[in-house]
């Protein structure tokens, strides 16, 4: 592939994911998915006050929406990758729960492997998008 294929694709690929990161945050406005995204946090992380597990699922939106926003903007894009690198590792102890617990999460509990390996590629498609070539 010539420079500007791969250039073009990452591109394309960089807009695509910024586009369902900024999807996914918007999702977490509305009940029924703050209601499913708040009982998915394991009962060793629910705490009360700031940290209740529904102001989590606000601040894991926003931080969908922003991470994908700044993916296509060029001087946040670095920062915004790593960011959402870390916020998919952070999020998956809540992967994991649902998983572990599919009769009360049904379709949301994707089964732990194969929800591992799809974390780790949208880890590395989400690097690969944001670190310079």
């Amino acid at each position: 592939m010539s420079p500007e294929t791969v250039t073009n694709v990452l591109t394309v690929l960089r807009v695509v994911l910024a586009a369902v990161f900024v999807f996914a945050g918007i999702t977490h406005f509305t009940p029924a998915v703050q209601r499913t995204m708040a009982a998915m946090i394991p009962p060793a992380l629910r705490f009360g006050g700031f940290w209740s597990p529904r102001t989590l699922v606000i601040v894991t939106g926003l931080c969908e929406i922003a991470g994908g926003i700044g993916l296509l903007i060029d001087v946040t894009r670095v920062t915004s990758g790593v960011a959402l690198a870390v916020f998919l590792v952070a999020v998956f102890p809540a992967n994991a729960y649902a998983a572990r617990h599919k009769e009360r999460f049904g379709a949301v509990a994707i089964p732990l492997v194969p929800r591992l390996l799809g974390q780790l590629v949208l880890i590395a498609l989400v690097l690969a998008v944001s670190l310079p070539i």
